[in-house]
């Protein structure tokens, strides 16, 4: 955890002072803002304002919830030069308490990536049944949303396709239809289930996969957006196909 420079921690914490006056005391007015320096001024306190925000949300869900009113305190007396912990003392502080939080961090995904995979396997049981749903060795499951005739693309080819990709409760997590533009990418080098995939459908098509875990991204996830042991679905329309040239023989043509 990087100490924030004193200039920038003071505007934070004054800003974090206001909202922590005692009820009874009547709130300020509201400064206006009417030069750019003064807006400049208030939008560098707003964005640290927002940064300590977040941080502090991060501690309350990892249950590392931190005294607002001990932050204050401690800004107030050490700008008096009456701080209780001595400035050399300070970084290792902040060092346990990063490495307390990357621990919390580390357990916390651990749960829910067992969870994850609990449900996951529920989800493609029960999935695998539905008609229309066909199961390839591997455990990919798909649908032929629409069908179509021809050729069908190689690992090594490198294809043009709209998708959009959901967690199992329909939430997407990546879409091109919403980029407004295909993706364009060489078949092997997405994941497997992808890879295994796109080579069944035929350009014209459009399939829908339900991929395992492990053809997708693994009991690591893809942090932060997708977490470990995630079961992903894909709506996948294939637009075109671009072969991968051979690669040429030294001394062909001589």
């Amino acid at each position: 955890m990087k100490l924030l420079k004193p200039t920038l921690v003071a505007v934070a914490l004054v800003s974090v002072l206001g909202c922590q006056q005692e009820a009874k005391q009547e709130a300020p007015a509201k400064v206006v803002l009417e030069t750019e320096i003064q807006k400049q001024a208030y939008g560098l306190g707003a964005s640290i304002g927002m940064y300590m925000e977040r941080n502090l949300e991060e501690h309350q869900r990892l249950g590392l919830a931190l005294d607002k009113q001990l932050i204050i305190d401690g800004f107030v007396e050490s700008i008096n030069g009456e701080s209780q912990i001595a400035k050399e003392d300070i970084q290792g502080l902040l060092m346990a308490l990063d490495q307390e939080m990357k621990a919390k961090q580390t357990e916390m995904a651990q749960v829910e990536a067992e969870k994850s995979l609990a449900e996951g396997q529920k989800y493609l049981d029960e999935n695998a049944k539905r008609e229309g749903v066909q199961v390839t060795d591997s455990g990919i499951q798909y649908e032929v949303l629409v069908a179509a005739e021809g050729d069908k693309p190689l690992a090594e080819d490198t294809v043009v396709v709209h998708y959009k990709g959901t967690f199992l409760n329909g939430e997407t997590f990546d879409s091109s239809y919403e980029r407004g533009q295909p993706a364009v990418f060489p078949l092997n080098r997405v994941i497997p289930g992808w890879t295994e995939g796109v080579q069944l459908m035929s350009v014209g098509s459009k399939y829908k996969f339900t991929i395992p875990s492990d053809l997708a991204y693994g009991p690591q996830g893809n942090p932060p957006r997708i977490p470990g042991n995630s079961v992903l679905e894909f709506e996948i329309e294939l637009l075109e196909i671009q072969k991968a040239q051979a690669p040429v023989e030294v001394g062909a043509g001589e």
